[in-house]
């Protein structure tokens, strides 16, 4: 059995390797294919946006969410941003 490194902490093998091959060539479900990934940031596709916050900032940002039951830094920073720019 050769190994190729891991995914998740299983190792992925020949085995696993085809099993995936197989399952794509029986196709996919386009339907199924479109929600994976990150949802939805607002209308149409989301602009990543890098933000650098010095650590007094970050940390007043993430006590805030917490306070406010924010789920994650990208979900503190969106409701900072929606705030000071007036949008719902």
């Amino acid at each position: 059995m050769t190994t190729r490194g891991d995914i998740h902490g299983k190792p992925v093998d020949d085995a696993r390797i085809q099993a995936r091959a197989d399952e794509a060539e029986a196709g996919y479900d386009p339907v199924a294919l479109r929600r994976r990934g990150r949802p939805a940031a607002g209308e149409g596709p989301g602009i990543v946006v890098t933000v650098r916050l010095d650590g007094p900032t970050l940390a007043a940002l993430m006590q805030r969410a917490d306070a406010e039951g924010l789920p994650n830094r990208t979900e503190a920073i969106r409701a900072a941003v929606r705030a000071w720019a007036h949008v719902a």
